[in-house]
């Protein structure tokens, strides 16, 4: 849960609100195909549906109240990974801060899967 002050009180934010806020920026880049989660069973990781994207995200809270997040993706096939992974840092970035408030520290993405479609 992240806790931002302001001079009126404290909001609280839910950790399911704020992983949907990083995963919907995320998936709004062109090139991501979705957010991706590894398979208990068989370990394989598998495109998950717009509805379960915060999934594939992780968050990691500081006491300064700044975050750091942990993206797993799919990708399209033929996209220049360095150019996206750049846009999806950038665009996680200010899409929380225009959200929550809350500074992004670092945005890590792991490419687990690429869509041959």
């Amino acid at each position: 849960m992240v806790m931002k002050n302001s001079d009126k009180g404290i909001v609280n934010i839910a950790n399911d609100v704020f992983t949907n806020i990083v995963g919907d920026a995320a998936s709004s880049c062109f090139g991501v195909k979705g957010m991706a989660s590894q398979s208990k069973d068989s370990g394989v990781w598998q495109l998950l549906r717009r509805e379960s994207m915060s999934k594939g995200v992780l968050v990691h809270y500081y006491e300064d109240d700044t975050v750091s997040v942990e993206l797993h993706i799919v990708v399209d096939h033929g996209v220049n990974i360095s150019a996206l992974c750049e846009s999806i840092m950038s665009e996680v970035t200010y899409k929380v801060f225009a959200a929550t408030g809350v500074t992004v520290q670092q945005v890590d993405v792991y490419i687990d899967s690429m869509n041959m479609d």
